[in-house]
This record gives structure tokens, C-alpha cells and sequence, in this order.
């Protein structure tokens, strides 16, 4: 478990943390991949929010920019809807660590579709 936890939730932002202990490469930095990870999460959950009851988000797309490392406390993630359409949802991810310092930035786009039928 990444242990990310969501601080605030709408459909135009989220805004989540994770720690960066047990998240860390072998050097002892934060994982990309984990940056990655975060960001993903809080801009699908933005995504979903956006789709709205019934529908889905699922991501079709995410880049990220690692500017800088983080080797102890939290990174806090806030992800902006930039664009929401019927079909496509865009959110921007800032990720900075405890001294609000920019970690990473990403891009997450989520094609918004109907809910499957229950099986």
C-alpha cells in the first residue's frame, strides 16, 4: 500500500499526501514510479468525480517531471481540472514535499465513459 491519503475531493481538484518512507528507491529518494502513482490517484479520483454517477474514468495518459528529490515526510499532491469534456477529462498534479519545494509535475488525461452493466 502506497499510503496515500485524500485530503479534499471535487470534481475541479483533489488534493491528496503519501509518505515518502517505504516509497523510496534504492538510494533512498522517493520513487518516480511512486510519484507517478500518487499522481494517478488523485487525478483519476478527480476524474471519476467529474464523470459523474454512472459513468467511469479510466486514464488513458500521464507525464511526469521529476524536478527535484524527496527523502523524508509527505509529498502533497493537488490535481486541477484543466479540461472536462462528455468524453475527456485533463488534470494538472503539482507534487511538493513538507517545505512546499515542487517535487513533480504531471498530466493525467481519463477518458470519461457509461458504467459497465453489473454483471
Amino acid at each position: 500500500m502506497m499510503g496515500i491519503e485524500y485530503l479534499e475531493a471535487s470534481p475541479e481538484r483533489v488534493v491528496g499526501r503519501m509518505p515518502v518512507k517505504g516509497n523510496t528507491q534504492p538510494y533512498g529518494i522517493l520513487h518516480g514510479g511512486a510519484s507517478c502513482v500518487l499522481a494517478e490517484s488523485i487525478g483519476s479520483a478527480g476524474a471519476a468525480l467529474t464523470a459523474g454517477e454512472g459513468r467511469i474514468a479510466v486514464g488513458v495518459e500521464i507525464n511526469a517531471t521529476h524536478h527535484r528529490p524527496a527523502t523524508e515526510g509527505f509529498v502533497t499532491a493537488v490535481a486541477t481540472r484543466v479540461h472536462a469534456g462528455r468524453t475527456l477529462a485533463t488534470f494538472d498534479i503539482a507534487i511538493t514535499d513538507d517545505q512546499d519545494r515542487r517535487v513533480c509535475t504531471a498530466r493525467l488525461t481519463c477518458m470519461l465513459r457509461d458504467a459497465p452493466p453489473a454483471p
